[in-house]
């Protein structure tokens, strides 16, 4: 395969589920702001801002946070290159690129997303429509998906769509889950409070495992659980167990196609096997900041490491 269709495919999907988890986060803030005091609803947009690392692009054009602004800067920002505008924008053109790889269902689906939501994101989302234009951007994310996983030959071009979805959605969870720890809360003394159990319900419905964690939980919320949860229930499909076993799994399937180990495909088996005999404890005794900032560099460096070995090129 060419690295210029591997490249295509691998950031198509990237960009798809950068997307979804996006539209999820502010759909988990803007729950949370509805249901405090003003103060306080800012304090949850300018974590959003920060979970997604567009703070400083934001501040650059905004002096204050307003729950209108963000979401506006966030969807469809005109200067902003990480807006969910210019994400789906992204997917269409790589789409493009690769389109003889790709099924009619899975093309045809990526450009309905990009004509539905250029529709949508023509101009400023209001606040009674923004609920719905987050549910439309899950939606499309997962037609795509969807048409995907339905009616893709099991081959280079599925493994490469599965790697960028898994890690994407392995990023996205690790950043939240760090975010908790260091932003959202006003201060340590806040841990347990009632404040505390309510950023943690947002942290699940940002990677939408809210209900499925109360099914296996009888309904408690609590810090030590919900990170065991996130990182290590190998069951949920935006831990970073789940993820990370998948990306192995189809690291090993090119690995059977092209005959050869590349060191990507070691780095994801090491990294995937990590997570596999880790527990809870053994990550909070060490610091789950630090070990979410690991994650996060290895994420990197193992997507930087695939680049090079199946020579991407744009």
């Amino acid at each position: 395969m060419l690295g210029r269709t591997a490249w295509g495919v691998t950031w198509m999907f990237r960009y798809l589920a950068r997307a979804e988890h996006t539209a999820r986060l502010l759909e988990a803030g803007l729950r949370m702001a509805l249901t405090r005091g003003d103060g306080a609803a800012r304090d949850e947009w300018r974590s959003v801002l920060v979970t997604l690392g567009q703070l400083a692009g934001y501040e650059a054009r905004h002096s204050e946070v307003a729950g209108p602004l963000v979401t506006d800067f966030i969807l469809r920002g005109q200067d902003n290159p990480a807006s969910v505008k210019a994400m789906i924008e992204h997917a269409r053109t790589n789409a493009r690129m690769v389109r003889t790889a790709l099924t009619r269902e899975v093309w045809e689906g990526v450009n309905e997303t990009w004509m539905a939501l250029g529709e949508a994101l023509a101009r400023p989302v209001r606040p009674s429509t923004l609920p719905d234009t987050l549910l439309l951007i899950r939606r499309q994310a997962m037609l795509v998906r969807g048409a995907m996983e339905t009616t893709l030959l099991r081959n280079e071009i599925f493994n490469f769509a599965r790697i960028g979805a898994h890690l994407e959605a392995a990023d996205s969870t690790a950043r939240i889950l760090d975010v908790k720890y260091h932003v959202l809360l006003p201060s340590p003394a806040w841990v347990g409070s009632q404040l505390d159990n309510a950023q943690w319900e947002m942290v699940l419905r940002s990677v939408a495992g809210e209900r499925v964690f109360r099914w296996l939980n009888a309904g408690r919320l609590d810090a030590r659980g919900i990170a065991q949860f996130l990182i290590l229930d190998g069951r949920f499909p935006n831990s970073l167990a789940y993820s990370y076993a998948k990306l192995a799994s189809n690291m090993t399937a090119l690995v059977r196609e092209h005959g050869t180990e590349s060191p990507s495909h070691a780095m994801a088996m090491d990294a995937a096997n990590r997570l596999r005999n880790l527990s809870i404890g053994a990550i909070f005794d060490a610091g789950l900041h630090e070990f979410l900032t690991d994650f996060i560099a290895e994420n990197v460096r193992i997507a930087q490491a695939i680049a090079t070995d199946y020579r991407f090129t744009e």
